[in-house]
């Protein structure tokens, strides 16, 4: 396993790890391992080690050398992972389908029957939403195509401010599905269909959210500094007068605390980090209604502490900050398995394999599609297999669901 990502490399069908993808966006570059440390601010034995297969590849490398690359840190993350079925490949099958219902802009839809009522389309999307908070790519993409097909004929027959809610609303769902399986230029077309929804709705911090979308996929771009300005700005123009545009605001703070960890801010992310937790604080539970899905709790700021000092390189305070914490099972799933890959990333780099084994696992429990998709799962695994003399069966498990 110590030379297996289980990424395929489309020029000769081998599978290769992230670190020799950066090897040959550098090579094509003309940048020797000096180079592009030096142009990605990172060292050269990072470079070096990464690329040989002895150190994972952080998201924060991973953009760093995309940048200086000039590539899409998909690629070098070897994102979308295909299936060789039909069976294995079910997750991507969506993807061609959501591209022609985002298509469509000043043209509607030619539908076989007329599209649902509204108030039974915003039943459907509650349903969606849930499938999102379970991280269940599959299903999430099996419907909501044809959702989006019908709120757009209605938002054009109509103009209705509800209609363009609840497009608005299809519109991130679809953006979030795609930039979690490595479409970005997808994803951005989502976000942007979102953003122009978003004004014709009937709900003012509409425009507020969609930022949240459009930092993370800045993050993943590699351009956190973008990502840092775009919720900072959002969240200085929320109404907080309320507690709904409180949730929106705590929200774009924690965003901007993991948008400046991933750039190297500290002092910026811890006080974006604070600003969140003491939001959150303020808002009455009897008033905590999450009409967003954005979990603005005590919880939640703390699962993004970690992250926040993972994304800084804090191993040790990311460790001492998960001590004795544990996600309520009421958490949505995918925020549970984010942290638990989180931990495990952070594990691994302390040299505590088996606790970032035990962390991977159950990750892939709570939300076995998420983690199969997730590159810091994969890079995980991939780093996991290479240690063990004897690999565990559990692990090679987890990598025959990687690889199929």
């Amino acid at each position: 396993m110590a030379e297996r990502d289980w990424n395929p490399d489309p020029g000769d069908g081998k599978s290769e790890s992230t670190g020799r993808r950066i090897a040959r966006a550098r090579n094509r570059r003309g940048l020797t391992q000096t180079g592009l440390a030096a142009r990605a601010h990172v060292s050269r034995s990072l470079i070096a080690q990464v690329e040989s297969g002895h150190k994972p590849a952080t998201p924060a490398l991973v953009a760093a050398v995309a940048r200086v690359c000039a590539v899409d840190p998909a690629e070098l993350n070897g994102q979308p992972y295909r299936g060789p079925d039909r069976r294995t490949d079910a997750v991507h099958q969506a993807i061609p389908a959501i591209r022609r219902a985002l298509a469509y802009i000043d043209i509607p839809p030619e539908l076989e029957t007329p599209p649902r009522p509204l108030n039974e389309l915003a039943a459907e999307l509650i349903k969606l939403q849930k499938l999102q908070e379970a991280a269940a790519h599959v299903s999430l993409g099996n419907h909501l195509p044809a959702v989006i097909e019908e709120l757009t004929v209605h938002t054009m027959e109509s103009d209705a401010p509800q209609a363009w809610r609840l497009l608005n609303h299809s519109y991130a769902l679809a953006a979030s599905l795609a930039r979690r399986l490595g479409y970005n230029d997808l994803a951005q077309i989502g976000i942007e269909r979102a953003a122009t929804a978003a004004p014709r709705a009937d709900d003012p911090h509409l425009r507020h959210l969609v930022p949240l979308g459009r930092a993370l996929l800045m993050l993943n771009l590699g351009f956190g500094d973008i990502a840092l300005m775009v919720v900072r700005q959002a969240a200085d123009d929320v109404d907080r007068s309320e507690a709904a545009g409180l949730e929106v605001y705590a929200s774009l703070h924690l965003r901007a605390a993991v948008s400046a960890a991933r750039i190297g801010r500290a002092s910026d992310a811890w006080e974006h980090h604070g600003l969140a937790s003491e939001t959150a604080a303020r808002i009455d539970p009897r008033n905590r209604l999450d009409p967003y899905g954005s979990e603005v709790n005590s919880t939640n700021v703390a699962i993004h502490g970690c992250a926040v000092a993972t994304e800084l390189g804090d191993y040790d305070q990311a460790v001492r900050l998960d001590t004795d914490f544990k996600p309520p099972p009421t958490l949505y799933a995918e925020r549970r398995a984010h942290h638990e890959i989180d931990m495990a990333r952070t594990h691994l780099w302390l040299n505590n394999y088996d606790k970032a084994f035990k962390r991977v696992l159950k990750a892939d429990k709570i939300a076995p599609q998420m983690t199969r998709f997730h590159p810091t799962a994969r890079e995980t695994v991939r780093q996991l297999g290479s240690h063990y003399r004897n690999v565990p069966e559990e692990l090679r498990r987890l990598e025959r669901r990687m690889t199929l």
